[in-house]
């Protein structure tokens, strides 16, 4: 297999509006900062990907007017999936693979605040029994939580520890749209607190895959991709076990996860309780950094966060302060799609 890494990461500061941007206009410096990390230019790059949601948007096919901040004309190699921004780069990763491409440019946006995030996610949910119920994002993640709390897994000071370190965190992440001290409030839906919940905001991220020594010469430490897997659990939510992630433990361990320590953890968990499973399916110690950038709870930009998290994961490696970095991206209810990718550093 062909090493490919990831060499270039930005993002744009999430906020809870973006009413005076267009996608397009969010996306565009985020797309430059990448470029101009690696010196690369448009032209460069042989394969293009992004994630984005048309029920977020509104509009069917609209990820085709943010190409407009890409470039396609001449025409470009360029495909899209409607997930996560990290979905995209695992696409990305397996098109470097075969060797069609020697870079590659993964971005991912969403723009949240113009409608009511928690009913547009019920559209994801089984169209036949649960859809029709209207059960709200953070109705099911209270679900999940509850569960937790019934096994004994958590209680409630524990989580609302767990989003007090995430935004502790974020202080150092000038990107970050909740950082510092931030009141857990009321119940949203029992046992899940405002505060155990992720922002709602608008955001973009972007990335570049290079492989091979085309990747040491666009970045000083790439971030080798040492293995990455996505899998799914059962979308009837009865028939699963809300307190664990067999589809997380799966994916890392088909990513070599387990084969060695990590150091640094970025788990894409918008909730405080989903925090307590992954950790579980993991199997991380306290001995690993969990979501030093702040995680979800501090930024949640739908479509976007998974790739974040990986790109967080990176940019640990570009600095130096990670060797060998774990990142996970989900999406659908509870838990329901996971993908594991572990990164490393060349030996210092």
């Amino acid at each position: 297999m062909r090493d490919i890494a990831l060499v270039a990461f930005a993002q744009t500061d999430h906020r809870r509006t973006s009413d005076d941007l267009s996608e397009v206009e969010m996306l565009m410096p985020v797309l430059h900062d990448v470029l101009d990390q690696t010196g690369l230019k448009t032209a460069d790059i042989g394969f293009t990907c992004s994630g984005s949601s048309d029920y977020l948007a509104g509009r069917a096919f609209s990820f085709t007017l943010a190409l407009d901040g890409v470039g396609a004309w001449p025409p470009i190699s360029e495909s899209h999936v409607e997930m996560d921004g990290a979905w995209a780069l695992y696409e990305a990763w397996t098109k470097l693979l075969t060797g069609d491409a020697d870079t590659a440019l993964v971005y991912s946006y969403g723009k949240s605040s113009p409608g009511s995030v928690r009913d547009v996610l019920t559209r994801q949910l089984d169209p036949y029994y649960v859809a029709p119920l209207w059960p709200d994002s953070v109705a099911l993640a209270a679900l999940q939580a509850q569960a937790l709390i019934d096994a004994g897994d958590t209680d409630e000071p524990a989580l609302a520890a767990v989003a007090a370190r995430s935004r502790a965190d974020a202080v150092a992440n000038s990107h970050a749209q909740l950082r510092g001290s931030v009141p857990q409030g009321d119940y949203l839906v029992r046992p899940l607190r405002t505060g155990d919940c992720p922002p709602i905001g608008d955001g973009a991220a972007a990335v570049i895959l290079a492989a091979g020594e085309r990747a040491r010469e666009l970045c000083r430490r790439p971030a080798w991709i040492r293995g990455i897997d996505h899998r799914i659990e059962a979308h009837g939510l009865g028939v699963r076990d809300l307190t664990d992630s067999p589809s997380t433990r799966l994916a890392a361990e088909k990513a070599g996860a387990f084969e060695r320590p990590v150091d640094t953890a970025e788990l894409h968990a918008p909730f405080t309780s989903q925090e307590v499973v992954l950790r579980k399916a993991l199997r991380l110690g306290d001995e690993v950094r969990v979501n030093p950038s702040g995680g979800a709870l501090a930024a949640n930009p739908i479509m976007a966060a998974g790739l974040i998290r990986i790109g967080e994961a990176a940019a640990g490696i570009h600095r130096g302060e990670s060797d060998r970095a774990l990142a996970h991206a989900t999406s659908g209810p509870c838990l329901q799609q996971n993908l594991v990718a572990v990164l490393e550093g060349d030996p210092r």
